[in-house]
């Protein structure tokens, strides 16, 4: 009865009280719960859930499976509803008074001055304006019109270039009245990447937010086949269209009157037909554009939907990630599906403290209040990391409060079967976690997770101090973002779920790398995806597409996706290495940097690193940005002067304290000794989309970033 012990009950009151009617009722209640107790604990150590089951399939041998819940893979969210504007129509018509997108009206703009001259803007925001299901509607449907009447020819590409606001989700619904095919590119993307994107598509009509207009201003003699920009004024910027003359230019809003005037008839596009091309911010040389299909898209948001408990109309979706993103598309196009309002916002503007929020003002998390959210792994690192600061800086009954709470619900989690009871949880919610949920909005039920792996210590985290569960996601942009899904009620962490229904998930044997499907006592090997939510392939890049989209004797398409996974015996995916991520040491160790990285990023010291292996040595190196706060709070403790943070980063005292601490975190993981960095570099600067050196989904670029610290690289190797 070791649990009992560190339960909420008062075993000593029991005991003094053991005569007497306290000792009657107090033996015969629990008589009474014993056999019920064990009964739980037994039946709860039985049921184990199959969440994936093998499948016979076509194509290359490896070993398949299925979402257990769902034999026969799913295609639509319901009959007729092919193609993502059959989808939205369909929905907008539906729920025509329900909310569907909702933006902060913003009242001013104020500017501070840093010590060092800098100024930075605050935004005061005020609450959510709303239009509903039939308003974005007639919204989109007169914004299609206003394309044609604009001038865009419908037999050519459309491109949004923007952040992630209202209008985008708008311009992107009206191109598919009309069948345009969308390209998207992140509004971070460097020039050439630019240039490269809009040529190759031969893109005539872009359409982007009003401070993208100087920097187009800027390439507008590369450009070759634009004719028509189309910007969005609601960001409060200047417009600033001197240089691109050259070009029709005109607002969001006169597109959308224009086709109010006039409208046009829907030119509908077919499920077969290119949606959108999706050019990727990748790891190296020029981004590719991923072809993905209508059908692509509703299939995945159509299996996903069955995965989260219960999305409706009641739901409030936080949309804050980038839209030329796959992850942010789908999980939209999920909302859009089930009938749920979405609420956009920023990285900048989501909570109350954040960078561009003006003091008093409330962020979007407080005013929102979402019940559901995406978010990649480093927004989830950083809201524990904020959370564990704010403990350990209260300290004393917060700091002990905090501590019990966590391990008490943690038991809970991990199976503790009285640390479960719903009351016990309710007390520590309320004296513990209800203000840590406050800091997403209070009402946050479900999140979903994607774009790079999460730590099991951040999930954990997560799961305990907000409340909900993670359905981490695991895909590509080649796999319109989703392949595995975990499911809501799995409380194992590390693994990314079964596969999701639209699609099968295939362990192919690599044997160079020593990963085989008849591995025991799980199989390993490549993780390859077949089904509807696979990509019709790379735009102009055959050679490229034929290596890794492969045709079946069935006509399933395959994709061949580079990482190394196994699955557990309930039909669970966990990834566990990238073939390309694998060196080989000098006296024949394989290193995989990306399990390295994943394992060493969880130490407090470190904000982001790269793992870096020369196969001449016997050793790797590190490259390290280190979390700010952290290694400034040690150089206070440690007595350590300094005149600013590259000057600390320099310090043999500080490379020693962070190579320290990433040997105990390496050890805690069970790396092998030369998986462990022999040498670190501290660098001062983070790595930044703007700066080319990691991706939008944070993501680090590792061609990159060698050839940015290529001298430091060597330096540390000699």
């Amino acid at each position: 009865m070791g649990d009992f012990a560190g339960s909420s009950f008062d075993s000593e009151l029991l005991t003094e009280k053991g005569s007497g009617i306290y000792g009657i009722v107090g033996a015969a209640i629990v008589a009474l719960l014993i056999p019920v107790l064990l009964s739980m604990m037994v039946a709860r150590k039985k049921k184990v859930k199959q969440r994936g089951v093998p499948v016979e399939v076509g194509g290359e041998p490896g070993y398949a499976i299925r979402n257990a819940q769902i034999p026969e893979l799913v295609e639509v969210p319901w009959k007729g509803a092919s193609t993502m504007a059959a989808l939205f129509e369909q929905s907008c018509k539906s729920h025509p008074q329900d909310r569907f997108l909702g933006k902060r009206k913003l009242l001013g703009k104020d500017f501070v001055t840093a010590s060092d001259g800098r100024k930075f803007e605050k935004l005061h925001l005020g609450d959510y304006e709303w239009q509903t299901y039939g308003e974005v509607f007639d919204r989109a449907c007169s914004f299609a019109s206003g394309l044609v009447n604009f001038g865009h020819n419908v037999d050519t590409r459309a491109a949004i270039l923007a952040e992630t606001c209202v209008e985008w989700f708008i311009a992107f619904q009206g191109c598919f009245r009309q069948s345009i095919t969308v390209v998207t590119i992140y509004s971070s993307l460097g020039e050439d990447a630019l240039i490269h994107s809009l040529n190759e598509t031969q893109v005539t009509t872009l359409i982007c937010d009003s401070k993208q207009l100087k920097k187009l201003s800027a390439v507008s003699s590369s450009l070759k086949t634009i004719k028509n920009v189309i910007y969005f004024e609601n960001d409060g910027s200047e417009k600033d269209s001197g240089g691109i003359s050259n070009w029709t230019v005109s607002s969001f809003s006169e597109v959308e009157k224009l086709g109010k005037r006039s409208p046009v008839d829907p030119s509908l596009p077919s499920q077969n037909g290119v949606a959108v091309i999706m050019y990727t911010s990748g790891s190296t040389g020029l981004p590719k554009g991923v072809m993905i299909t209508h059908g692509n898209i509703v299939a995945t948001a159509a299996a996903i939907k069955t995965l989260i408990p219960n999305p409706g109309r009641s739901d409030v979706y936080l949309a804050y990630l980038p839209l030329a993103h796959v992850l942010e598309l789908a999980a939209e196009s999920i909302m859009l599906s089930a009938g749920c309002a979405i609420g956009y916002g920023s990285t900048l503007t989501m909570t109350d403290t954040s960078s561009k929020i003006k003091k008093g003002t409330k962020g979007d998390v407080s005013v929102l209040k979402p019940t559901l959210m995406a978010a990649v792994p480093a927004i989830f690192d950083r809201v524990r990391e904020g959370v564990v600061k704010k403990v350990e800086e209260k300290g004393g009954l917060t700091k002990n409060l905090f501590n019990i709470g966590y391990k008490r619900r943690l038991a809970a989690v991990e199976g503790s079967w009285f640390g479960a009871w719903g009351l016990e949880r309710m007390l520590w919610d309320a004296i513990v976690f209800k203000s840590v949920r406050a800091v997403l909005g209070g009402r946050i039920r479900f999140m979903i997770c994607g774009g790079a792996p999460l730590s099991a210590d951040s999930q954990r985290f997560i799961n305990i101090c907000m409340g909900a569960p993670i359905g981490q996601a695991y895909g590509l942009t080649e796999t319109c973002a989703g392949s595995t899904f975990s499911e809501w009620d799995d409380p194992s962490v590390g693994r990314v779920g079964p596969p999701v229904p639209c699609c099968y998930i295939k362990l192919v044997s690599w044997d160079e790398g020593g990963y085989k499907t008849s591995d025991k006592p799980m199989p390993r090997g490549e993780i390859v995806v077949g089904g509807f939510n696979v990509t019709a392939g790379y735009f102009n890049n055959p050679g490229k597409t034929s290596e890794v989209y492969k045709v079946d004797e069935r006509g399933m398409c395959w994709f061949y996706t580079g990482d190394i996974g196994q699955v557990y015996p309930d039909g669970c995916l966990e990834i566990i290495d990238r073939k390309k991520d694998i060196v080989k040491l000098q006296h024949g160790e394989y290193i995989s940097l990306g399990k390295v990285e994943a394992a060493l990023i969880s130490s407090d010291y470190v904000d982001n690193i790269m793992i870096h292996a020369d196969p001449f040595h016997n050793y790797c190196v590190a490259l390290v940005v280190p979390s700010h706060k952290a290694l400034e709070k040690w150089a206070h403790e440690a007595s350590i002067k300094y005149e600013d943070l590259s000057e600390l980063c320099n310090k043999a005292e500080a490379v020693n304290e962070v190579q320290q601490a990433l040997s105990k975190v390496a050890k805690a993981a069970k790396l092998d000794k030369f998986e462990i960095p022999a040498k670190i570099k501290l660098m001062p600067e983070p790595w930044t989309p703007e700066a080319g050196l990691v991706t939008a989904a944070l993501k680090i670029k590792r061609e990159q970033l060698k050839a940015k610290f290529k001298d430091d690289l060597q330096m540390l190797y000699q």
